[in-house]
């Protein structure tokens, strides 16, 4: 069980993860990635490699994070997601099939960018973290490639174009980039366990919000499946999923309102029996174990203010865990995707009650 948010005052709290995001730019030089250089050095702010004080080596961030985390007896996780907001500053490209179509296909952009990714790999060396590689990407990628009638291998990408330093047999495909950052990470970061994203939408159905009986989500859920099996996930550890990346209660203020609630009671679709369909078979056919991740932190008894909002999906993973073992799952990981959203800070104390509470009783064992 993970979040995003502080280190636990004491103990572990009842988790046994701790997540960061890593976004923003890559480093604006390449002499930014050698031992010694900092933000007054030139190498930037907005790069996640000094977002630490400017006076120590870039990098540092990531250690410490790694460091602090393993100290309050947590694993670390870091979801990488610097494709798309880097692309954009450097190419200007815009969300979605342009980061697989011209990002992943730019041999000079691709350089800069798995360089970034080696740099990162090497802060964690053989500590032990989990590495969660480009949500959304992979399911844009499955996007581009249903449009060509094509898979994975048939996305072309700069890889062995690009990192002939380490994946120089790779194809240049999106399957070969997908197996060439897996590879990476067992080389540079070898105590790390590696996941491709798995996204409810990749397949052309959102299989958490479809509000269609007639929509099968465990066969699209398999087709999920085969294109990241495609793209190296038969080499990864596991699968990273997502219900939703803001709380319902957000959604539902905003012009126009969205509704993102899921029916407990299965009288209704989306209902979180229709979320576990599809990802039981999503990790079914991949063979991998999952971890729900980003799960909102809002619960029912906010205000439905900034930092405050409600949402079900909580208190639901809290009350079933059952359920979430039968989804597939080895894990479950809150937090949230975007500002002012619910944050362990923010929602008076519940989750890290229900999540010292489910450690006082034993809980669910998930899997290994």
């Amino acid at each position: 069980m993970g979040y995003a948010g502080a280190p636990p005052a004491s103990g572990s709290g009842g988790f046994d993860l701790r997540y960061q995001y890593l976004a923003g730019v890559l480093a604006p030089d390449p002499a930014c990635l050698a031992p010694g250089r900092a933000k007054a050095q030139g190498c930037g702010a907005e790069w996640w490699g000094t977002w630490q004080w400017d006076q120590v080596p870039p990098g540092r961030f990531v250690s410490d994070f790694a460091s602090a985390t393993a100290a309050a007896g947590l694993r670390p996780m870091f979801t990488y997601y610097l494709l798309f907001p880097a692309a954009q500053r450097r190419l200007g490209i815009s969300e979605g099939t342009p980061e697989v179509t011209v990002a992943a296909r730019d041999t000079v952009f691709m350089t800069a960018y798995l360089d970034d990714f080696r740099f990162f790999l090497r802060q964690l060396g053989s500590a032990p973290a989990v590495i969660h590689v480009e949500p959304d990407f992979w399911g844009y990628a499955q996007h581009a490639a249903r449009a060509a009638g094509v898979d994975a291998h048939g996305l072309p990408a700069a890889v062995a174009s690009a990192n002939p330093t380490d994946c120089a047999a790779a194809e240049d495909s999106i399957a070969g980039l997908g197996r060439c950052m897996i590879s990476m990470v067992r080389t540079y970061a070898s105590g790390a366990l590696v996941s491709l994203h798995g996204s409810a939408w990749a397949s052309g159905f959102d299989c958490v919000s479809n509000r269609s009986a007639s929509v099968d989500v465990a066969a699209e859920a398999r087709k999920t499946a085969d294109f990241l099996l495609a793209a190296g996930a038969d080499c990864a550890d596991l699968v990273v999923v997502d219900l939703s990346d803001r709380d319902a209660g957000w959604y539902q203020r905003q012009a126009p309102p969205r509704d993102s609630w899921l029916d407990a009671t299965d009288a209704a679709l989306p209902s979180f029996t229709q979320a576990f369909t599809w990802s039981r078979a999503l990790t079914d056919r991949a063979g991998k174990k999952a971890i729900w991740w980003q799960i909102p932190v809002g619960n029912m008894s906010l205000a439905n203010t900034c930092g405050a909002w409600q949402d079900n999906k909580l208190d639901y993973f809290f009350d079933h865990p059952d359920r979430v073992v039968a989804s597939g799952a080895a894990g479950m990981a809150f937090g949230s995707g975007a500002t002012c959203q619910t944050d362990p800070d923010s929602d008076g104390g519940h989750l890290r009650a229900r999540a010292a509470a489910l450690a006082r009783t034993g809980g669910q064992p998930l899997g290994p």
